[in-house]
């Protein structure tokens, strides 16, 4: 495997990660989940997040978290990725490490995120790093909240103790 390099994403660095995520999931722009990551993140929360380049420059990973302005002892992960080439090797698992022990260091003593029912493998995933599942109901045979971000927009809740 090349070697990655980690640094803080720059304002800059926006457009190319939410151009990346579509090749990610391999699905057209208009279906990407690019919307649930505007420039704001990138603007406001780039002290508290990591990304991930190759030798070469090329982005190879991302994550896109915060500590909770209204749950100081509370952070979040809002969004991450991983190219294909590169998933199933630690990379994920490297990034939520550091976010983890940057988070600890901030005197944060929990981690929240959440993910769509249908989105097992990041449940699966979450589970694997010790994340407790959250809901209310069965959606899609998974524990979810009904309606957690709107209409129709269910949720899976994940918290782990730091």
């Amino acid at each position: 495997m090349t070697a990655l390099h980690h640094r803080r994403p720059e304002e800059s660095d926006h457009i190319r990660v939410v151009g990346a995520i579509p090749v990610w999931w391999g699905m057209p722009p208009e279906a990407a989940p690019s919307r649930l990551l505007p420039r704001l993140f990138f603007q406001h929360f780039a002290n508290t997040s990591i990304l991930v380049e190759d030798d070469g420059g090329q982005l190879a990973a991302f994550l896109i978290g915060f500590r909770s302005a209204s749950r100081p002892h509370t952070a979040y992960i809002h969004f991450v990725g991983v190219a294909p080439g590169l998933q199933r090797r630690g990379v994920a698992r490297d990034l939520y490490e550091r976010f983890f022990a940057m988070m600890r260091e901030g005197g944060c003593t929990r981690v929240d995120a959440i993910t769509g029912p249908i989105n097992r493998r990041s449940q699966s995933f979450h589970r694997a790093l010790g994340f407790t599942l959250g809901g209310d109901t069965e959606i899609e045979g998974v524990l979810a909240y009904l309606d957690y971000d709107g209409p129709g927009e269910h949720r899976v809740t994940f918290s782990r103790s730091l």
